[in-house]
């Protein structure tokens, strides 16, 4: 009796290893915010040279910090965006217009925020994203490691995906 559940245990650890490493396979392949916005759903037609950035080690004390994006209509055509939405309550964009005016803030859907816009970006015009991350937002709970998104929809639904990170400490 007691080498059938050896066996048969051996058999369960070899399963669920087998999951994790075809799980840890799967990932790999998506190793870059590039390809994980790309594999994501309906591409931009917005164009970004940067859209992920790392804000390194942040503190509380130290409270907000922003970081500016730049993006760009590369179409011949208007581009209308419709909708400007974070992941998270602590995380508020602007859209920056070319002559200083600032559209928002703009916050998590859901949660009272403000998501909607009716902004025209005209063909190989540019603009910022202005995106701030409040650190005391989720009070002396929400050190560690975060990760937050915003988004940027159009009126044909397509999306351009931006990401901050930081490392929060008291």
């Amino acid at each position: 009796m007691k080498t059938k559940t050896l066996i048969t245990t051996i058999l369960i650890l070899f399963v669920i290893s087998g999951l994790f490493i075809w799980g840890y396979a799967q990932n790999s392949n998506t190793s870059t915010p590039v390809q994980a916005i790309a594999n994501s759903g309906t591409k931009s037609l917005l164009s970004a040279p940067v859209i992920f950035y790392d804000f390194g080690q942040i503190s509380m004390k130290n409270g907000d910090v922003t970081k500016d994006f730049n993006f760009t209509n590369t179409t011949t055509g208007d581009i209308v965006i419709r909708g400007l939405e974070t992941s998270c309550m602590c995380t508020s964009a602007f859209l920056v217009e070319p002559n200083g005016s600032i559209d928002g803030p703009f916050s998590m859907g859901g949660m009272g925020g403000r998501t909607t816009t009716n902004k025209t970006i005209k063909a190989g015009e540019s603009r910022i994203l202005r995106v701030t991350y409040n650190p005391n937002a989720h009070g002396p709970a929400g050190v560690g490691q975060i990760d937050r998104f915003i988004t940027i929809t159009d009126s044909a639904g397509n999306k351009l995906q931006f990401e901050i990170k930081a490392l929060v400490t008291p």
